[in-house]
């Protein structure tokens, strides 16, 4: 019997489960796999999509989205916004009375 290699990029068909897999990854994962999320999101709307509207070439996004890439910040606000998201800044949730007070 013959697998075929998994590709989370190929469920990632609508605009939600997008939206969901990112969140997912936020909440869940460290920087590599927010990299790696932001990659395979790129991947299931077209690279070359993202590209034109990056500005960047294929090849760079491949290479800044890559396993073990450190891309420029710049770069990864650029790629959301591609894909349609953006970065939004929460307060942490804190028990009661724990929270220190110069914060959010």
């Amino acid at each position: 019997m013959e697998t075929s290699k998994f590709e989370i990029a190929d469920y990632l068909d609508s605009k939600e489960m997008i939206v969901e897999y990112l969140n997912t990854v936020l909440e869940n994962g460290d920087n590599a796999d927010l990299i790696n999320a932001i990659g395979h999101t790129a991947k299931a709307i077209g690279m070359t999509k993202i590209a034109e509207e990056t500005g960047l070439s294929r090849t760079s996004l491949y290479k800044a989205l890559s396993d073990g890439a450190k891309p420029q910040f710049s770069t990864i606000m650029k790629v959301l916004k591609a894909i349609g998201g953006q970065i939004q800044v929460n307060p942490i949730s804190t028990p009661k009375g724990n929270a220190p007070q110069d914060s959010l």
